[in-house]
């Protein structure tokens, strides 16, 4: 009797194993399969010029990918997570973020997704990288954690000497997300303010900082190619999220996507400043969808969609 009850819970115990991995194995091909049948048949909605990176998490971590009028293709492949891709001015190497280290530093690479470098190295998060003009310098936001302890700086590094500073030393509220303007004279990021985060400027000459935005309800400033104009995500029109345009000084703002029933957040501009790529999501922080709106009408087309998230779009 004994006997048979210990061969009982060994058939019982071989049983769970062996259903457990047939589990694990079909959850495994069953992502396998979304992802080869994602970069097989998903291709932009509408033609465009050039090609667009962005991050997506539908492989189950976030990856950076390239989408064509060729169609999709994955430029990084592994188990951590790849954030924040953005094209060189040159359009021959792509920066980004990741925790392949353990924590978050900026990493750059080639546009196909080889030779890999390790740009910085710290114990704190480094993130949303963005390019000088001079194809040799990053602007980056580092970051000590949120609340009213953490502390959010923007830093340059030279991508050849390893050579690093703050950009705007002295001061000293919260601010993040870098972009600087084509002759590299500009500076825009996001500020902190009493409540929320504004779009602000800093000049690189005269060392001012002003406010572009009121109210707490803006973020994310990028400037067109021609420097001229900045878009911008802004909430104050429908309480979520539009992309919005005003001229390089703060001046003439314009909401361009009139969507109360969307977030639509991170603009990357097309080289010829036409139109602008973007996330649109129902749901904030949620899964959403590549977008793009011309920027002289306002008139918004699809462009894509993967089983994932697609957002931080960057545009060559």
């Amino acid at each position: 009797m004994v006997s048979m009850d210990w061969k009982f819970v060994f058939i019982s115990w071989f049983c769970l194993f062996f259903l457990v991995m047939c589990s694990g194995k079909n959850e495994v091909e069953e992502r396998v399969y979304k992802e080869k049948a994602a970069q097989k048949f998903l291709h932009p909605e509408i033609d465009f010029k050039g090609q667009i990176i962005f991050q997506s998490d539908f492989d189950g971590d976030n990856e950076i990918y390239l989408i064509s009028m060729e169609g999709l293709k994955k430029v990084t492949d592994n188990t951590w997570q790849d954030e924040y891709p953005v094209w060189s001015p040159d359009g021959k190497r792509i920066a980004f973020s990741s925790n392949s280290k353990g924590n978050y530093d900026i990493f750059i690479m080639d546009a196909d997704g080889s030779h890999i470098q390790q740009i910085t190295s710290s114990s704190k998060k480094e993130e949303t990288p963005a390019w000088y003009p001079d194809n040799k310098t990053l602007a980056y936001a580092k970051s000590t954690g949120g609340g009213f302890g953490g502390n959010d700086y923007l830093f340059k590094i030279d991508i050849q000497t390893g050579k690093g500073e703050r950009i705007i030393p002295d001061y000293q509220k919260r601010h993040i997300i870098p972009w600087i303007s084509p002759d590299g004279s500009l500076l825009t990021f996001t500020g902190k303010r009493t409540l929320g985060w504004d779009v602000a400027l800093y000049d690189l000459k005269n060392k001012e900082v002003n406010f572009l935005e009121q109210g707490g309800k803006s973020c994310r400033g990028r400037f067109s190619p021609d420097g001229k104009k900045i878009a911008y995500v802004c909430s104050k029109a429908d309480g979520k999220g539009d992309i919005w345009l005003m001229n390089s000084d703060g001046s003439e703002k314009t909401r361009l996507t009139k969507r109360d029933e969307t977030y639509d957040y991170f603009p990357s501009w097309s080289p010829d400043g036409q139109l602008i790529v973007f996330n649109s999501s129902l749901k904030h922080d949620h899964i959403g969808k590549l977008c793009m709106v011309e920027v002289e009408t306002g008139k918004v087309f699809f462009l894509f969609d993967s089983p994932g998230n697609d957002v931080y779009p960057d545009w060559k």
